[in-house]
């Protein structure tokens, strides 16, 4: 509102005033119909008789149909479940509300706005997997949060409906490329693993043409062979600097698959930048793969925990483990497992010397000489070799191992550690007759 400073006693026109019309949107429709000759009076009626029926239905449903608090908030209910479908099938227009109303029952069109209330929350609120439960619920019961939304308005609807439907999308992403991969909706919610890391992993996968989801060994493969695929671009590049040929050998190691369909392909786009933004870090040799993706012992920090996921397989983890420690056992053996050259090992690991299954005549006096040595710390320290071989021998000949080395230090550790007249030749003799020692 203005007025005139100079003339003041002139009448003052009143600014226009938006009247703001809070009735459901229903009732808009409904008189709408009604003025324009689009409801009769018998269409009227049957919405009258309609609309008890589905209160007490609502009533019933949520709570109580013999209370009237339950049967007003029922009136509530209904009243905002038939607008909130008119107002969504109609784009707000009255006259095609009008017309919906005329030609449907007055309940088919609760249904219709509890119906879209269902498949909204139907959708997932994140992108986590979760394993099902069943519900000790009776299954006919309101699904959690229905009381709620049934008096919600659309523009709530549609916000939360936005919100989800994203979600949805990158979830049924996860699962496109899990199946593609060979691994399950079910394998994905007993993992507890969440959408964006299963994606992340599949596009490396496929980027390493892996044919099967990765569990953890052949996730440190697959960084390995990146890793490999990358110094290998960089030594065929042309680009003359390291920083563009860097670039150039991440961005075309990560593609979408071409027969992703068209809908999930913007949700994937998306993480696929979240990846190309972790390959600087990935591609780099300097951490290894469990301390960049996995907390561990050695390293508290992983600066891509939980972003990546692999399926859990423990049998294959152990079975890799055990391969791993019996090729650098045979590898510090030579693969000669004979008690002599085990005792020779575990002579040299017990005087802190290099590990070796066969020694010298001078390495033998040395190591006698360094047993035998007065004084702090102990030239021979058998416990050193019993970790040794908890540390580094396969667990199936560990038992065996630590029994030959116990019998071998219980009758020579006397003789090794003697400081008699003549301890030095005794020893020597005893490694000649128990150890590989040669001339």
């Amino acid at each position: 509102m203005t007025m005139n400073p100079s003339a003041p006693d002139s009448p003052v026109s009143p600014a226009p005033v938006s009247l703001y019309d809070a009735r459901p949107f229903f009732e808009k429709a409904l008189q709408f119909g009604m003025q324009n000759g689009i409801i009769d009076s018998a269409k009227l009626d049957a919405i009258r008789l309609d609309a008890p029926k589905g209160m007490v239905q609502i009533a019933r449903y949520f709570g109580n149909e013999n209370l009237r608090p339950d049967i007003e908030k029922a009136r509530d209910r209904i009243v905002n479940l038939v607008s909130l479908y008119l107002q969504a099938t109609s784009g707000g227009d009255l006259r095609q509300a009008a017309e919906s109303l005329r030609d449907h029952s007055f309940l088919s069109r609760s249904k219709g706005g509890s119906d879209m209330l269902k498949a909204l929350l139907a959708l997932p609120e994140s992108t986590g997997f979760h394993a099902s439960l069943e519900s000790s619920l009776d299954a006919a019961g309101p699904p959690k949060g229905l009381a709620e939304w049934s008096l919600k308005s659309l523009a709530d609807y549609q916000a939360e409906l936005a919100r989800r439907l994203p979600i949805q999308q990158e979830k049924d992403a996860a699962v496109w490329l899990a199946e593609h991969l060979g691994l399950d909706a079910l394998a994905l919610e007993d993992a507890h693993t969440h959408a964006e890391a299963v994606i992340r992993s599949a596009l490396l996968a496929l980027a390493t043409r892996r044919t099967e989801f990765p569990d953890w060994v052949e996730f440190e493969k697959m960084v390995a062979d990146l890793r490999k695929k990358y110094q290998a671009a960089r030594a065929r590049s042309e680009v003359k600097t390291q920083k563009a040929a860097s670039a150039r050998a991440q961005t075309l190691s990560v593609t979408i698959p071409q027969d992703l369909p068209d809908e999930l392909r913007g949700v994937v786009q998306a993480v696929r930048k979240s990846v190309l933004a972790d390959l600087p870090q990935i591609l780099d040799g300097a951490l290894p793969c469990r301390a960049l993706f996995a907390n561990d012992s050695e390293h508290h920090h992983a600066p891509l925990l939980g972003r990546y996921f692999w399926v859990e397989d423990i049998a294959s983890e152990m079975h890799y483990h055990e391969q791993s420690v019996s090729t650098a056992w045979d590898k510090v053996t030579g693969g000669n497992c004979d008690d002599g050259s085990l005792l020779t090992l575990l002579v040299c690991v017990a005087a802190a010397a290099a590990p070796k299954t066969v020694m010298s005549e001078k390495t033998a006096a040395a190591l006698v000489r360094k047993m035998q040595k007065p004084g702090p710390p102990p030239g021979f320290r058998p416990e050193l070799a019993s970790q040794y071989i908890v540390d580094h021998a396969p667990a199936e000949h560990q038992d065996a191992y630590l029994a030959l080395w116990e019998d071998f230090v219980e009758e020579a550790g006397a003789t090794l550690q003697s400081d008699s007249t003549y301890a030095r030749k005794d020893a020597l003799a005893l490694l000649r007759r128990e150890c590989h020692v040669i001339a």
